[in-house]
């Protein structure tokens, strides 16, 4: 079985390796260190952004990320209050990019 990684751990990567691709991003709402879930916004600038979480194929045991919601940026940032009324321990990174990079799908970025 594979060591899971901290939730502190996984986002300092996770920033690392967006600033290292010129991509912004930046934490919005810090979660507990070691088992925070996390939330990924991407922000597209132009009024639309999707959110994601992170959730475990019951199948593979695999993780993944999961759409947890988009379309108009308001819209996104009220399911993201939502998830933080129910788990005060999220995390929340925000991703600002055009041209809708996110790394989420990048070699070893399931956590």
């Amino acid at each position: 079985m594979v060591p899971r990684l901290t939730a502190r751990f996984w986002v300092d990567a996770y920033l690392a390796r967006l600033r290292l691709e010129g991509i912004p991003g930046f934490v919005v709402a810090h979660g507990d260190d070691d088992a925070g879930a996390v939330l990924v916004k991407l922000n597209t600038l132009d009024g639309q952004a999707v959110v994601w979480h992170r959730s475990v194929d019951l199948m593979s045991g695999e993780r993944r990320w999961l759409v947890l919601a988009e379309g108009e940026e308001a819209a996104v940032d009220a399911a993201i209050a939502r998830q933080r009324g129910y788990d005060p321990d999220l995390w929340v990174i925000e991703v600002e990019d055009r041209a809708g990079r996110h790394l989420l799908d990048a070699p070893g970025m399931a956590g």
